[in-house]
């Protein structure tokens, strides 16, 4: 544990005052994305294995953002693939509650997600049931209708966990107002990419973006600025 760092006073620090910040946008959330990746920009081996690419700054990192905001947000695959239990184990933090991206119900019950632990939403485009395992599942027929329903509930602190495809349909959809990039001195050479996004034509059509680096050691952190926006290649 970190007995460090204090999750009540996490607003004062310049790394996390702007997850404090008051919404701006109309659904009333404040939405951070977060994804570690390697010194080439993958964030799993073209087999999937992905723990772990930064090391243990990055996960106490991670813990931080989960006590901070009001919920953890996962897509499906990353369920799959990983089986996490979304929880803060490595500070002293309130466990955020978890959401589970699932819009065409393709999980099952066995994941520990689903059987125990803190409370869990899973998000689905027409739901069939009421509870999923332990999970309570909730209608959710695109992401901005998704934040409406989160904020509904008083969670409007958003994290987006993971993972990249989870993360890019949020970039895509203008609804990231924050970018958590941890980059580890690692090079893979191929594997997943970090960003799941239509390809630019020319250099001039990227997404340009300002951040403010900081110290995870032996990786370093990317806090960006996204503020909402969306690629041009999605407009």
């Amino acid at each position: 544990m970190d007995d460090a760092w204090d999750w009540r006073q996490a607003e004062r620090e310049a790394l996390f005052a702007p997850l404090f910040a008051r919404p701006s946008a109309p659904d009333g959330c404040v939405v951070v994305g977060r994804l570690a990746q390697t010194l080439d920009g993958r964030i799993a081996t073209a087999s999937g294995s992905s723990q772990w690419i930064g090391g243990e700054a990055d996960l106490r990192h991670t813990h931080k953002l989960r006590a901070i905001c009001h919920a953890v947000l996962v897509g499906a695959g990353t369920v799959a693939a990983d089986n996490p239990r979304l929880t803060t184990r490595l500070v002293d933090g309130p466990d955020p509650v978890r959401v589970v991206l699932d819009p065409d119900a393709r999980l099952g019950t066995e994941h520990g997600i689903f059987q125990e632990g803190p409370p869990t939403l899973v998000a689905q485009r027409a739901p069939l049931a009421a509870r999923h395992g332990t999970a309570e599942v909730i209608a959710a027929p695109d992401l901005p209708a998704l934040l409406h329903a989160l904020a509904a509930r008083g969670l409007t602190r958003i994290f987006v966990e993971g993972g990249g495809v989870t993360v890019s349909r949020f970039l895509m959809a203008g609804l990231l107002d924050r970018l958590h990039v941890t980059v580890a001195p690692i090079i893979l050479g191929s594997g997943r990419p970090a960003f799941a996004l239509p390809e630019a034509p020319s250099i001039a059509d990227g997404m340009r973006l300002s951040w403010t680096v900081h110290d995870l050691s032996p990786d370093i952190l990317l806090d960006i600025a996204v503020g909402r926006a969306r690629p041009p290649v999605a407009t």
